[in-house]
C-alpha cells in the first residue's frame, strides 16, 4: 500500500464525516445518496435524503410513485433529470430483480455513470472501485503534480488509471475500497477545497507536487469547452376567480417533467408586471424571466397544453427553482 493511500487512511479516521448513509451497507440508501449528491452540497442534500427516505424507505417503495411525485419531492434541488433517471432507475431495478452487485450491472442503471457505480459498488458491495469525482481529480492533479486536463479522454485515463492503482489492497484491509474512496473524497471537501485549500495543515504537504512547485491554485486543468447562453422568458400568472393555468414542460428542453404557468411572448392587455429580468444560472444557458400577473374576468382561452387547476393546489405541482422566486412575487 503506498504512503499516500496510508496517510489518508490515517487522517480519514480522526476526520472523515460522519453522514448517514456511511452507516448502512444499504444500496439504495447509498444509491440515493450519490445521485442527490451529484450537483448538491452535502448540507442541502441530506435534508432531501431524509425526506425521500422517509416517504420512500425502500427501493420498491420508489418505484411504486409516480413521476410527478418523485418530481415534486425533488423540487428545489435543480437539475432535474436526476430525480427522472433516479424514478426510471428504480423501476430498472425492481424489473430486475433487485440492486446489481457488479459494476457493469450498476452502470447500466439510468442515470449511473462510473464514478456512481464504483461508489455504490465499494460501499455497498466492497468492489475494488476507485471513484473519481472532482474532489478525486484535485487532490490527485495537485499531489502528483498532473497537468492533463481533467475533462479530455487522455485526462479522464489517466486520473481513472491512478485512481485504481492507490485503492489498498484487499476488501478489508483499512476498511478497503470503501474507506479509501470516502477518505478522499472528504479530503477534498474539506483540507484540499478549490479555494483557499488548508495546505498547512495538510498530511501530505512534504509530498504534494503542486505545494512544491506553486501551482496549488493552477490544478487541476480543465479546458474551457462550452459557451454560456443568454435566453429570455416571460411568463403570465393568470388569476381567475381562484383558478389559474399551468403547463408541464415538454422532453427537448429545460426543466422537462415539471409544470410552469404561461409561457409567451406576448404580454395580455391589463396585466401588472411584478418582477422584470429575474436572474437564473443554469450549467450552460443564464435565464432572465419577466413575471406578470394577469386577473381577467372570465377565462381566456387557452393554448392546447395548459389547464386549469385551483390556485390553492400548486404546491402539489413540481416546478422548477425559478418559478418558484417567481411565485413568491404574487400578492395575496
Amino acid at each position: 500500500m503506498s504512503d499516500f493511500t496510508l496517510t489518508l487512511l490515517r487522517w480519514f479516521r480522526e476526520n472523515g464525516r460522519d453522514l448517514p448513509w456511511r452507516q448502512t451497507r444499504d444500496p439504495y440508501a447509498i444509491w440515493l445518496s450519490e445521485i442527490i449528491l451529484q450537483q448538491t452540497q452535502v448540507r442541502q442534500g441530506w435534508e432531501y435524503w431524509e425526506r425521500f427516505m422517509r416517504r420512500w424507505p425502500t427501493v420498491d417503495d420508489l418505484a411504486a410513485a409516480t413521476e410527478d411525485e418523485v418530481l415534486r419531492e425533488w423540487q428545489g434541488l435543480g437539475y432535474y433529470s436526476r430525480a427522472r433517471n433516479l424514478h426510471a432507475a428504480a423501476r430498472q431495478i425492481i424489473a430486475g430483480g433487485g440492486f446489481p452487485t457488479t459494476i457493469e450491472g450498476l452502470r447500466a442503471l439510468k442515470g449511473v455513470g462510473d464514478y456512481t457505480a464504483a461508489a455504490i459498488g465499494s460501499f455497498a458491495f466492497d468492489l475494488p472501485a476507485a471513484v473519481v469525482d472532482g474532489n478525486v481529480y484535485r487532490v490527485l492533479a495537485r499531489h502528483f503534480g498532473i497537468a492533463t486536463p481533467i475533462n479530455t479522454p487522455d485526462g479522464k485515463k489517466e486520473f481513472a488509471a491512478l485512481a485504481q492503482s492507490l485503492l489498498p489492497e484487499g476488501s478489508l484491509c483499512n476498511g478497503g475500497a470503501a474507506a479509501y474512496n470516502q477518505a478522499i473524497m472528504d479530503f477534498g471537501a474539506t483540507l484540499c477545497t478549490p479555494q483557499s485549500p488548508r495546505c498547512q495543515q495538510c498530511p501530505l504537504m512534504e509530498t504534494c507536487a503542486a505545494l512544491r512547485e506553486g501551482r496549488v491554485g493552477q490544478l487541476p486543468v480543465k479546458l474551457k469547452t462550452t459557451k454560456v447562453k443568454e435566453r429570455r422568458l416571460t411568463y403570465v400568472y393568470i388569476r381567475c376567480n381562484g383558478y389559474t393555468a399551468i403547463h408541464r414542460r415538454p422532453a427537448g428542453d429545460i426543466w422537462q417533467g415539471l409544470y410552469e404557468p404561461l409561457l409567451t411572448s406576448q404580454v395580455p392587455s391589463g396585466a401588472i408586471l411584478l418582477r422584470r429580468n429575474q436572474k437564473h444560472v443554469l450549467t450552460h444557458r443564464v435565464l432572465y424571466a419577466d413575471f406578470y400577473l394577469w386577473t381577467p374576468a372570465g377565462r381566456p382561452p387557452l393554448p392546447a397544453d395548459y389547464f386549469w387547476i385551483p390556485e390553492q393546489d400548486i404546491d402539489q405541482y413540481g416546478v422548477p427553482r425559478l418559478i418558484e422566486i417567481l411565485l413568491e412575487q404574487l400578492p395575496q
